[in-house]
């Protein structure tokens, strides 16, 4: 099965009306960084979770703003810095179940949250993952 490690996820504007926005354009640098910040200050603290993450959090951390700054409509950081995604893949040598996805989802559920964005945009934005996460399930 193939699957896009892009986003299709775009918001219309409207208070600029200047048409339609990736998720990387309305977020940013910045806030694309608090957000994988507290995503993984999460992750970290997550009994389910953390036994997937026993490498360098600094390096777990680039590798997610690259994918992230991609997967929502950004220059394809990961790509020319890891080579292309391949995120069932390089997730494989984990065991991964529908505990850690929902477990995952949760984390990112709480952490965009953290940002400072209206309700519509933290829904929409949390709803790029789930069939993302679902996508990385390798076990039963």
């Amino acid at each position: 099965m193939q699957y896009s490690y892009r986003s299709n996820y775009y918001l219309r504007d409207m208070a600029e009306n200047s048409g339609t926005k990736t998720f990387y354009e309305i977020l940013g640098d910045q806030k694309l960084k608090e957000l994988v910040d507290a995503f993984y200050d999460r992750v970290y603290n997550h009994p389910t979770l953390i036994p997937l993450f026993n490498n360098d959090i600094k390096e777990v951390k680039d590798k997610q703003f690259c994918f992230l700054s991609q997967f929502l409509g950004g220059p394809p950081r990961y790509n020319e810095k890891y080579g292309p995604p391949r995120m069932r893949m390089r997730h494989m040598p984990h065991r991964i179940n529908n505990e850690a996805k929902e477990a995952w989802l949760q984390c990112m559920k709480e952490a965009i949250g953290t940002l400072d964005l209206n309700d519509h945009l933290s829904d929409a934005l949390y709803n790029c993952f789930p069939k993302l996460a679902n996508h990385m399930v390798n076990s039963h």
